[in-house]
């Protein structure tokens, strides 16, 4: 069991020699992000769950636990992590969950990481630890810095513990599949969306909508009867690629763009194939990775109100993450400055 006090320890030598560190957990998602760059500082000796209240709908664990782990233990009591976190590997950690800040196909319906992060305790850039929220929804008085912290990409410190919302898990699920064209799946999704429906999550790929719906056994099959469509059987592999990006979309080396836009956004015609996700707020490409396609992509993502994100593949100078406006970008560095005034954890990582 690796302890707080040789954490610390580690920070604070960094910061005295002007050495930087490379967060680690389980390392899935070393890929994500601009560079690696420092030492690693492997988190996986601080570990376990420190207090779970199922009546409460609440789990705290430190940053190294196998997000499996903590998936079985809720599972025991019918519940789950409802934003989905995807692992991308056997090894994936609560941390590093938190820290990347991705939701599953849940998203639309269930909320983001940063909904469900209740509290957290960080070792800073200086070596001390900071506690932020709690173990309830109604705890934040000024900046819910805690909900900050997710996808920071450990830029700001060490996550030592998180408490995080679990929900139950639903009572039914069903998945109907629909053929239909990209358009139709846009303006079918939102109209779904205006209406009473357990619509849980969402895929369009090669001209067929998956829906997936959960609740109550009377609301599923209420919702079965009013949609029609085909029902998948089995549907739990599915979904699970999708989170996971086991899905013959994601397969492939070339550069694979998330575009983040409003759900209402009609067809994005950039040239590469799509996948569509979050009622049409989630549109996955690809297309180039090089300068030019960047600039096209990101300007016409942006004419629509959303941003894109270079998100595997392709040429990371261009700017994995969206460039952030002037304003938006001080503030960013005055946070850095702030848990991390010698630039010690993952620089340059987001930026």
């Amino acid at each position: 069991m690796q302890s707080i006090e040789q954490l610390q320890e580690r920070v604070r030598e960094a910061a005295a020699k002007g050495h930087k560190l490379r967060i680690r957990g389980g390392g899935t998602k070393d890929w994500y992000g601009q560079r690696l760059e420092g030492e690693i500082l492997d988190t996986r000796g601080h570990a376990g769950i420190v207090d779970y209240e199922p009546t409460e709908l609440v789990i705290t664990a430190r940053c190294g636990t196998p997000l499996r782990e903590i998936e079985a233990v809720l599972a025991e009591r019918k519940q789950m992590l409802a934003f989905e976190p995807p692992h991308f590997g056997s090894d994936a950690t609560l941390g590093g969950a938190i820290a990347a800040g991705l939701s599953g196909p849940r998203r639309a319906a269930s909320g983001a990481v940063r909904d469900f992060v209740l509290g957290a305790k960080l070792l800073d850039g200086k070596g001390e630890v900071l506690g932020f929220g709690g173990q309830v929804m109604k705890n934040v008085a000024g900046y819910d810095v805690s909900r900050l912290l997710a996808g920071s990409l450990g830029t700001l410190g060490v996550l030592l513990e998180i408490s995080v919302k679990v929900l139950p898990r639903p009572f039914a699920e069903t998945t109907l599949r629909f053929r239909m064209s990209e358009i139709d799946a846009i303006r079918k999704l939102n109209e779904w969306g205006g209406q009473p429906l357990p619509v849980s999550s969402s895929c369009w790929h090669d001209g067929v909508l998956a829906l997936r719906l959960s609740g109550a056994q009377a609301a599923v099959d209420a919702a079965v009867r009013s949609l029609g469509g085909e029902v998948m059987n089995d549907c739990g592999p599915f979904w699970a690629s999708l989170r996971e990006q086991r899905h013959p979309f994601f397969a492939g080396e070339g550069a694979l763009w998330r575009l983040s836009v409003p759900s209402t956004t009609g067809a994005i015609v950039l040239g590469g194939s799509q996948l569509i996700e979050w009622g049409g707020a989630q549109r996955w490409l690809r297309a180039g990775g090089d300068a030019d396609s960047a600039a096209t992509i990101r300007r016409t993502v942006s004419a629509c109100g959303g941003h894109a994100t270079l998100f595997c593949g392709g040429d990371k100078s261009v700017g994995v993450f969206q460039p952030l406006q002037p304003t938006l970008a001080r503030i960013h560095e005055r946070l850095k400055a702030s848990f991390d005034p010698s630039n010690v954890f993952n620089p340059g990582r987001m930026y």
